[in-house]
């Protein structure tokens, strides 16, 4: 009897982790999903989702490159491991680039995005009322328009800009008075390709180029019941000036948005050249960020 029961026992807690790794729950990783066909343009999406049941809270990570490189592989990717072992599931997108695509098509994958997500929310096991939007340099500036231009179905629950830029005329300025102080040489690299401040049809830095860049700028567009905030910046920023983050939280503040700031001191334009100990702290204070305001356990 007691061989039995043993076998018994046995049989059942196979049954039970069997019953624990359902295809349905199993961690998902994934490469070249497509989320959208704009016009025959084919929008991919790379993924990871844990295992378990969830629903999980999830972040969608748009990589830079000047509106006309970067790809979503490898430009977010030293924030791929810090959100999956929170608990995050996690999706890095396409979006349309220059030379064959100007603004606003990038600006509508990325709401195209959102709205895919909730939509899949159940299969990808996500919990539609904790997405995150995340943005680096080009990246971050589509998630600051997406947020700052939100729609009941896009709103978000929170926001991390990378480096992103946030008010355009400003820097277009700045680079035409002091260029100096700008890496010119990667700036004019984008402007053969469409890509920088040209990805939005302006001529440069005359006065209609300034207005042009005004009106698309998040930060003129910042109101009320916007999600919270968080900015992580390099003080030693050679492409979008680190004061850009201090003005956008300043703007976020006055319309009493929650806004935080994570200064990388000493960190140039590009998480992947944050090389020293020192810098990786932003890390593990994006987590905590994101567990505070999300309010997970």
């Amino acid at each position: 009897m007691k061989t039995v029961a043993l076998v018994c026992l046995c049989a059942a807690s196979l049954a039970a982790g069997l019953a624990a790794a359902t295809p349905d729950q199993t961690e998902l990783n994934q490469k070249g999903v497509e989320f959208a066909r704009p016009g025959g343009h084919p929008l991919l999406v790379d993924l990871h989702v844990p295992a378990g049941p969830g629903p999980f809270p999830a972040a969608i990570l748009v990589h830079g490159g000047g509106f006309d490189g970067g790809n979503r592989a490898t430009n977010m990717a030293p924030t791929f491991q810090p959100l999956a072992d929170a608990g995050f599931a996690w999706f890095s997108i396409d979006y349309r680039m220059a030379p064959d695509f100007r603004f606003p098509q990038a600006k509508e994958d990325i709401d195209t995005a959102i709205e895919w997500l909730k939509a899949n929310a159940k299969t990808y096991r996500v919990n539609i009322s904790k997405i995150v939007i995340s943005g680096e340099s080009a990246g971050g500036y589509l998630i600051n328009y997406a947020a700052t231009h939100e729609t009941p179905i896009t709103k978000v629950a929170a926001v991390v800009d990378i480096y992103g830029p946030t008010d355009y005329e400003k820097i277009a300025r700045q680079r035409r008075d002091y260029p100096a102080r700008f890496n010119m040489a990667s700036i004019s690299g984008h402007k053969a390709k469409g890509g920088g401040i040209w990805f939005f049809q302006v001529e440069g830095y005359d006065d209609a180029s300034l207005a042009t860049l005004k009106e698309i700028s998040p930060i003129h567009a910042v109101h009320a019941g916007m999600p919270p905030y968080l900015e992580i910046h390099g003080t030693r920023d050679d492409q979008v000036p680190y004061e850009q983050s201090t003005m956008m939280c300043d703007a976020l503040h006055a319309v009493h948005v929650p806004c935080e700031i994570i200064t990388v001191e000493a960190g140039g334009h590009g998480m992947g050249g944050w090389k020293d100990a020192d810098q990786q702290h932003y890390k593990a204070e994006m987590i905590a960020w994101l567990k505070k305001t999300l309010n997970l356990k």
